[in-house]
């Protein structure tokens, strides 16, 4: 078989989980011979549609024969129909894509679903907060931008966090930079005074940290040092920052969700070169870092 062409349309080049993506894609390409082409929306989702739809119609020598998408938006059903009337493959990565089904009934190419179990992270994260808060409290919890893996997240934390324990929501947009204007902005109300927060927990262990920058930035003396001893917590866990950043004590947990992209390619590629459709929707299990049993152990000394 000619040298298969992949395209990898990833969110942003600028939040720790995207940037593993594309790693994870590049090694997985290196190690099956496919010529892979990374493009980043910068959490716009026009830009990402243009992207995508010019990739699929490109002359058919340089077409790519599959196409991997993390959308920003929508999962992009339009592309999807023209992707796959130009015979080329396509795969949706952490999102729901309703059409799939009817797409995969209609080529011989692969089409499937590989996510991180969302709704899982969620309820990963509710028993970290048990964990944490044993007692009940107050959290702060930093959400993603609104779509299928934000409200999958929040409807999981919410079925398995304590009773006692009250959830204040704030939105950022899965980076450092937008949880830090988020709650800096929350902090300059004079309601959040009042709030008695005892734990922060962030849907991204990027927000998680913005969070932490910003109350760092705003008090200072007595004030700081208890706002900062606070347990923060997040969700992604890759070995460069959220892991790092729970041994060093910045994050009291986070929740590992292995970069899926490079799994994607590989997927694709066994599928292209046996004829076989992978399983319409593949699910990759979260962990907790710290063990829900470490942190319970932890809190009852």
């Amino acid at each position: 078989m000619a040298e298969l062409r992949f395209t990898l349309s990833t969110t942003t080049d600028d939040n720790d989980y995207q940037i593993e993506q594309a790693v994870a894609a590049r090694q997985a390409a290196q190690r099956s011979g496919v010529d892979l082409e990374i493009l980043h929306a910068h959490n716009d989702a026009i830009e990402q549609s243009q992207q995508v739809l010019k990739a699929i119609q490109l002359p058919s020598e340089r077409r790519p024969h599959a196409i991997i998408l993390e959308p920003v938006g929508t999962p992009l059903p339009q592309a999807a129909h023209a992707a796959i009337a130009a015979g080329i493959g396509w795969v949706v990565l952490n999102r729901e894509a309703s059409y799939i089904a009817d797409l995969r009934s209609r080529t011989k190419a692969p089409v499937f679903v590989l996510s991180s179990d969302h709704h899982e992270v969620g309820r990963m994260q509710g028993r970290q907060i048990a964990a944490l808060l044993p007692k009940g409290g107050s959290v702060l919890c930093v959400l993603g931008a609104s779509g299928d893996a934000s409200a999958n997240r929040t409807a999981g934390m919410m079925e398995t966090k304590p009773a006692n324990v009250q959830v204040k929501t704030l939105r950022g947009n899965w980076t450092e930079e937008s949880a830090h204007k988020s709650v800096t902005s929350w902090l300059q109300l004079s309601t959040s005074r009042k709030d008695a927060i005892d734990l922060i927990a962030a849907q991204d262990d990027s927000m998680a940290m913005g969070a932490r920058r910003a109350i760092e930035a705003k008090f200072a003396g007595a004030e700081k040092e208890k706002w900062a001893a606070l347990p923060f917590i997040g969700c992604d866990g890759l070995p460069r920052t959220g892991q790092t950043w729970v041994k060093t004590g910045l994050l009291a947990a986070t929740i590992v969700i292995p970069p899926n992209a490079g799994q994607a390619l590989e997927m694709l590629v066994q599928a292209m070169r046996t004829g076989v459709q992978p399983q319409e929707l593949v699910f990759t299990p979260p962990t907790s870092m710290p063990t829900i049993e470490a942190l319970r152990a932890r809190n009852k000394k």
